[in-house]
């Protein structure tokens, strides 16, 4: 079977024979570099598809028919060297044998530069992922530029698993307590990538080289290589060698099933395949160890979680970049500086993101200098640990310190471009705030509003030019968090609309547009769904039945413990808020609000990293006189069939414009895993869908086996 991609982008291997100059002008002889390159540039990276394999076996037969080489290396095109494999490979459609043929090529012209005579060398110039970076496993020696965005094996992410060669040749060269970070931990930690430092010091990399001149450093280090003159030393490359194949292996992957336990809680098969395959690599020979991989591919390519973390991985890489119903970026204003009312935790983390990313001064105001201070505090505080770290030089860090400043007086926004507050929720709060910010800006100044679910029409209402009001909510840790919701308000104008989409892309974060209702797009659904959850305790149900019933679903954190994350107090807050609109859906937890007014800040107390009920809520609580205790399962039906409920609802009133957009919310600002796809793939696939509102939220084959 020869299999093909119709519109596989191929990456072409050019071939091109270099000298290998030394130190002192000889030559050690002639070498193939072979550059991996689609002809596109950097925004469109290259990737393996059939074609391309077959394109770099193309070019292995060429240099190995030649016996005056040196050394063969393999490099690619500027910034790039290779991000994966082509994944239209995986799309729904193919088959088992389609996904066994694949795996078994990509071993096959792999293998050719593990098992070459000539020494072979891999020159890792930019981005390596997935298959990018196995192909450079399988080469003797490796280069990699200090410039190379990021270098990592993120299959489990998606619901596959590394399969050409990563899961057998990454553990015996790093070891396999590194290897289980590098192939299950740091995926599932929100697909966490390695930085190239990182990946030297694991000894992924023999050698670390500047980007301005890292071709030329390669092949003379290549060519002192093969001279002999330079020694390369590992802590283990081949099997046999001086690595710890006893119990500190088999250590090593049961660390790896207690993360994916409590990441997934069983939700997902690949970060487990995965773990069979290190297991594997232990003893098996290399032939073994690669045709293991060839059938867990197989058995994962065309499975429904595989389907729906390729969705997800679209919404992330294509549509959250090309916001829908964004104005036309011409339109946005210049912003030169920034201002933010209050100077909280989140206003100060808000400061520094503005300032780190956009860098413009951003100056904090609040009502008493203790305030300002303790913001400003926090802000020098940050980045004296990023200082710390060796992220920020000396100068660097001043400068940053240098661009927040502080004052009690709003003034000082006279001439700021932007303008958010992060202040109390409470409207009159608000209105107040803006009223006062309004009477010092300049006429175009945009007025953002970070509210979590209060009315941004309503906090616009009473200002002379309410146009230029736009929602710009932020999720909490704000560094960590990638999703902004931009709020078009009553009376937002295209202007103010576009120069937030731009500062969202300033920022670095991913822009999704909703309409103004209580709660917008995650909060809403979040609260709806611990309604159901504090609804089903206060009716009986017991704390621990009701906080595991969605572990199936392997979600990043159980409600209570989200709870404790958002905080009792907010959260009260806003189910409160989104009660008064829709009363007969939104429950307000009479015993959470025992729970605020005691001043307690969760569920839970923490004995050595475990939880338990605290005792003093336990106590707080009331309970009904005829109790009713419902199962794991009814519960998660119950939570389950609300949020489906709240889904149609939201798509009728347009507060998302389509299915997708409420995915990239969940996806990106409440952690909702991607081999999930969000939350309407779920939905659709366990049926609830159809059950509670007669219909599926997305067409058969989109997230889903056709």
């Amino acid at each position: 079977m020869s299999i093909e991609l119709a519109d596989e982008v191929v990456t072409k291997a050019l071939v091109q024979y270099v000298d290998l100059p030394l130190s002192d002008g000889r030559s050690a002889g002639t070498a193939a570099l072979i550059t991996l390159d689609n002809g596109f540039d950097h925004t469109k990276p290259s990737t393996f598809g059939p074609g391309g394999l077959r394109a770099l076996d193309a070019a292995l037969d060429e240099v190995t028919a030649r016996t005056d080489l040196a050394a063969i290396a393999i490099t690619g095109k500027p910034f790039i060297f290779v991000v994966g494999a082509d994944l239209g490979m995986m799309k729904s459609g193919g088959s088992r044998e389609q996904a066994l043929e694949a795996g078994r090529l990509g071993h096959r012209v792999f293998r050719r530069l593990k098992d070459s005579a000539v020494p072979t060398f891999a020159f890792v110039n930019g981005a390596a992922m997935g298959g990018g970076l196995e192909v450079a496993l399988h080469c003797h020696y490796r280069t990699l530029s200090s410039g190379a965005a990021a270098l990592a094996l993120p299959e489990c992410f998606l619901g596959l698993v590394p399969g050409w060669g990563g899961t057998q040749l990454l553990p015996s060269l790093i070891g396999a307590d590194n290897a289980v970070t590098v192939i299950v931990e740091n995926p599932l930690n929100q697909n966490r990538t390695l930085k190239p430092a990182q990946a030297r010091e694991l000894g992924i990399a023999d050698i670390l080289f500047e980007s301005a001149d890292f071709l030329e450093e390669s092949l003379r280090w290549a060519a002192s290589v093969v001279r002999g003159e330079v020694t390369v030393e590992r802590a283990a490359v081949d099997r046999g060698a001086a690595v710890d194949r006893g119990a500190a292996w088999d250590e090593a992957v049961a660390r790896g099933r207690g993360i994916a336990d409590a990441k997934t809680k069983g939700a997902a098969p690949a970060p487990y395949r995965a773990l069979d395959l290190i297991a594997l690599a232990k003893t098996a020979s290399f032939d073994e160890g690669t045709m293991a991989e060839d059938e867990a591919v197989a058995d994962l390519a065309f499975s429904e979680e595989l389907q729906a973390g390729l969705y997800a991985f679209d919404l992330v890489q294509k549509r959250a970049k090309r916001p829908v119903g964004a104005p036309d970026r011409s339109l946005a204003r210049e912003v030169g500086k920034v201002g933010i009312v209050g100077a909280g935790l989140m206003a100060s983390q808000l400061a520094l993101l503005f300032a780190q990313r956009l860098e413009v001064p951003v100056v904090m105001t609040d009502v008493d200098q203790g305030r300002v201070d303790k913001g400003l505090g926090y802000v020098h505080g940050e980045i004296d640990k990023m200082h710390g770290k060796g992220r920020l030089s000396h100068d660097a860090a001043n400068r940053l310190k240098a661009l927040v400043t502080g004052s009690l007086s709003k003034d000082v926004f006279s001439d700021a471009d932007f303008v958010i507050e992060a202040v109390f929720e409470d409207m009159a709060v608000k209105q107040q705030v803006f009223a006062e910010v309004e009477a010092v800006v300049k006429p175009d100044c945009v007025l953002a509003t970070n509210t979590s679910s209060l009315s941004v029409s309503e906090m616009a209402s009473r200002l002379s030019n309410p146009e230029r009001v736009v929602g710009f909510h932020f999720f909490n840790p704000v560094a960590v968090l990638p999703l902004v919701e931009i709020v078009r308000a009553q009376q937002t104008d295209d202007l103010s609309l576009a120069t937030a989409f731009a500062v969202a892309k300033g920022l670095k974060k991913n822009a999704v547009l909703v309409k103004d209702a209580p709660a917008f797009v995650v909060n809403r659904l979040l609260t709806r769904f611990l309604g159901e959850i504090t609804k089903a305790v206060d009716e009986g149900t017991p704390f621990e039945v009701a906080d595991r019933a969605l572990d199936p679903l392997g979600l990043p954190m159980s409600p209570f413990v989200l709870l404790a994350l958002v905080g009792p107090a907010i959260a009260l807050h806003t189910s409160e808020t989104v009660h008064q609109a829709y009363p007969d859906r939104f429950y307000v937890s009479h015993n959470l609000r025992r729970i605020v007014e005691a001043g307690k800040t969760g569920i839970y107390v923490w004995d050595g990293g475990v939880p338990r009920v605290d005792p003093e809520v336990e106590a707080l609580y009331e309970r009904p006189e005829h109790p009713v205790a419902l199962s794991d399962a009814e519960v998660r039906d119950r939570a389950l069939s609300a949020m489906a409920q709240e889904i149609r609802i939201m798509l009728d009133e347009h507060v998302a414009a389509e299915a997708q957009d409420i995915d990239l919310c969940m996806l990106l600002g409440a952690g909702w895993p991607f081999w999930l796809g969000g939350i309407t793939p779920y939905l659709d696939r366990v049926g609830v869908s159809e059950r509670v509102t007669g219909a599926r939220f997305l067409p058969k084959g989109v997230a889903s086996l056709p």
